[in-house]
């Protein structure tokens, strides 16, 4: 927004801690000053985007009144907060929604899905009676060990979530540097999600839970630093934090309910069951509490960090304090990825099964980067929208479950030849409602609701078919050669994005997206004609079984 003034008002960039400095815009405007686009005194690293221009003190009449072609009369005490407030307005009227509608659209989205989830869940515990693992009280002693623990790492984790693009957009990084921030830590997860398993056993279970709490820990003290190399490495930590979190819990439960408290091993996807459901539930309350600790206290959007923190610390004191240490018997890397690769290659529905993964979730890691910079110039409340974003997805597990019962006895492949539907068509309406001028952030929050919407039915459903067509034994290595094409394809993308125009980069990155999507509805279709005679990829009719779904 550029804007005419002249002054004591050109001065009040210095006053709210901006340098002044006089830089050329253009051989037609040498005498612009550059004031919310700051030059820091101690160097010429540029931090800040370009907000408003402000014409020098020293300008003549006639060049203010030139000034790419403005009237005199713009250039007086007031006018420039005169003439800022008339264009914002122009590009209000323009198609911008204004901020109280996004506000209330996004307040009103999540009462009501929360509200649909809320009448689902009670439904569904009125008609299904307690199993058996309810009623054991040591069982129920063990489970609450471990859930006091695991739901306060989960609850950290989410707790940062709707804040940390908007966190860097705070200290005034651009889009491109935000996206290479993004690169760094899938790249990190990658790594550290290929040696994840190896470094548990070796370091022990517990150990490792430990770890990932100093770790997090670590990471969310960097967000406190604006400097790049700083983040870069909290991002580091915050990959390896994430390989932790979704290795090491659960290895140290199924150790403990297996060798040393010898339960029924159906009672683990029980257990996981439960855990899924409260991790649903964790996430939505997250999103509010950090939209509110952002809002109510002083440190802006870096506060969910620091109150992940204690969290975090809590965590790690709980599992010191009450678990039990164990390790497992290390089988080599190589082998490992050896033999994953070998049932990759030897089984066609597990080659579908991982193309239809990388391609869905890649283009899910994408939309978490794309979701804050499409919604916030439009006032969206992050933390709520989040917490939209996580009853969607709830309500789709729910509406999971409820398909996949005795009532209706949809199977988990319908279930997933759905969700990638719906993200087929959701994208395809991004690609509308963020063309440039011509924004609409309501519609592009109700695609992004169906997009979260579609996950809730998709990882359960992908999470039965992996348990039914990968072995047991070669799970693990499967998995990682699962991930790198996964990790691969979207910091390609966030990469294409970091090169692209600010003004059409999103809009062309939905529609690369969308072409992805179709490509997974064409493997979905693939997988679907190999296995439509398999019966081993049905669910039972006869009971409901109990799905053990990935967090």
């Amino acid at each position: 927004i550029e804007v005419t003034t002249v002054g004591e008002e050109a001065n009040q960039g210095d006053r709210l801690g901006f340098g002044q400095r006089c830089c050329s815009l253009g051989s037609s405007s040498p005498w612009l000053y550059r004031t919310a686009g700051i030059f820091p005194e101690h160097g010429t690293e540029e931090k800040k985007m370009v907000l408003y221009f402000a014409v020098a003190p020293q300008a003549s009449k006639s060049q203010r009144s030139g000034c790419h072609g403005r009237a005199a009369s713009e250039a007086r005490p007031g006018g420039a907060t005169a003439a800022f407030r008339a264009r914002v307005g122009e590009r209000r009227r323009d198609g911008v929604v204004r901020g109280p509608t996004m506000l209330v659209t996004a307040y009103l989205a999540f009462v009501g899905l929360l509200a649909s989830c809320l009448g689902l869940e009670l439904s569904r515990c009125r008609a299904k009676p307690p199993g058996r693992a309810c009623s054991n009280p040591s069982f129920l002693r063990f489970q609450l060990d471990f859930y006091q623990v695991y739901f306060l790492a989960l609850a950290a984790d989410w707790l940062q979530a709707p804040y940390l693009y908007k966190l860097y957009q705070h200290y005034y990084f651009l889009e491109g540097q935000i996206a290479i921030l993004y690169v760094c830590g899938l790249a990190s997860t990658v790594l550290f999600g290929l040696v994840a398993s190896s470094l548990v056993d070796r370091l022990g279970r517990k150990n490792s839970c430990v770890l990932f709490s100093l770790t997090y820990s670590l990471c969310c003290l960097t967000k406190l630093s604006q400097d790049y190399f700083v983040l870069l490495v909290g991002r580091a930590l915050g990959g390896l934090s994430t390989a932790l979190l979704f290795s090491a819990f659960e290895a140290w439960y199924i150790h403990e309910h297996m060798e040393r408290h010898d339960f029924p091993a159906e009672w683990i996807p029980a257990t996981f069951a439960r855990a899924a459901f409260w991790n649903h539930v964790l996430a939505v309350v997250a999103g509010v509490a950090a939209e509110a600790v952002a809002s109510w206290i002083g440190l802006g959007p870096v506060a969910p960090f620091v109150a992940a923190i204690p969290l975090l610390a809590l965590a790690g004191a709980l599992a010191l304090r009450n678990w039990e240490e164990n390790y497992d018997r290390q089988r080599a890397f190589s082998r490992t990825c050896a033999g994953g690769l070998r049932c990759l290659l030897s089984d066609r529905r597990v080659l579908l099964l991982g193309t239809i993964q990388a391609l869905f979730e890649s283009v899910i890691f994408i939309f978490v980067f794309l979701w804050t910079p499409v919604l916030d110039p439009h006032g969206a409340p992050l933390g709520i929208v989040f917490s939209s974003f996580m009853a969607a997805s709830l309500l789709g597990s729910s509406l999971y479950r409820i398909a996949t019962s005795k009532r209706y006895h949809l199977q988990p492949m319908h279930l997933l030849s759905l969700a990638v539907l719906i993200v087929v068509f959701s994208l395809f309406m991004l690609t509308f409602s963020t063309s440039p001028g011509q924004e609409s952030p309501v519609e592009s929050f109700i695609a992004f609701l169906l997009i979260e919407l579609a996950c809730g039915l998709y990882f359960p459903s992908m999470s039965f078919l992996r348990r039914k067509v990968i072995p047991e034994t070669e799970q693990a290595g499967v998995l990682n050669w699962f991930r790198v094409p996964l990790h691969l394809l979207a910091c390609l993308g966030l990469l294409v994005l970091h090169d692209s125009d600010r003004k059409t980069g999103t809009r062309n990155m939905f529609s690369i997206c969308s072409a992805v999507m179709v490509m997974a509805l064409l493997a979905v279709v693939g997988l679907f004609t190999v296995v439509r005679h398999d019966a081993e990829l049905r669910v039972p009719s006869p009971t409901e079984e109990p799905y053990a779904p990935e967090l």
